[in-house]
């Protein structure tokens, strides 16, 4: 994605997969590459293990004085692809943004109306290798974070890695990291 001043991001997901967390570790890391505004926040409905959720992200050059949701993002990342069967992850996406799905599909599988930036990478598989369970569910949200560099040039790996490891001490530190690396490197991207 080009340069932006302001860049919104919305995350799909399911309870207990880690949409929010993920926003907030995506919004410490660009505050580590040195944007000078970040947000993540999260908006619940039922709020149970498996319902659809969403969560937000802002990252600024500048202070950021929104405090609304955000209806018209630059990028939206899909942690679960059936959310797409029930949910339109696209409504008020804007034109010349991006979509970030963790999926087995390739990019060129997606038809998508608008000119976008997609970007697909098995998120699940990679959870799975390096034991990122939850009572045997994968927490697709650490890889799934590892793709977003690859589209969004407000944020570096190395700077998800450490926040990564900022929260998660020792050996979980290091397999959350390696599975965001991991991600990053097998993220297929389609301009």
């Amino acid at each position: 994605m080009g340069e932006r001043k302001l860049v919104e991001i919305r995350f799909h997901g399911r309870g207990g997969q880690g949409a929010v967390t993920a926003a907030n570790i995506l919004a410490g890391a660009a505050l580590r590459d040195g944007n000078k505004g970040v947000q993540a926040f999260p908006f619940f409905g039922a709020e149970r293990r498996g319902a659809p959720i969403r969560a937000f992200a802002r990252i600024s050059d500048e202070e950021i004085n929104l405090r609304s949701e955000i209806y018209n993002p630059d990028m939206v990342i899909v942690l679960d692809e059936s959310i797409m069967e029930i949910a339109n992850v696209l409504e008020g996406l804007k034109e010349g943004g991006a979509i970030v799905i963790n999926t087995t599909k390739s990019c060129s599988d997606y038809d998508f109306p608008k000119k976008l930036t997609v970007a697909t990478v098995d998120a699940t598989g990679i959870a799975i290798k390096n034991d990122l369970l939850v009572g045997g569910i994968p927490v697709v949200n650490t890889p799934i974070l590892g793709a977003i560099p690859k589209v969004l040039d407000k944020v570096t790996l190395e700077s998800i890695e450490e926040e990564i490891r900022e929260r998660w001490k020792g050996e979980l530190g290091e397999r959350n990291a390696r599975a965001a690396r991991e991600a990053y490197e097998k993220t297929e991207v389609m301009r």
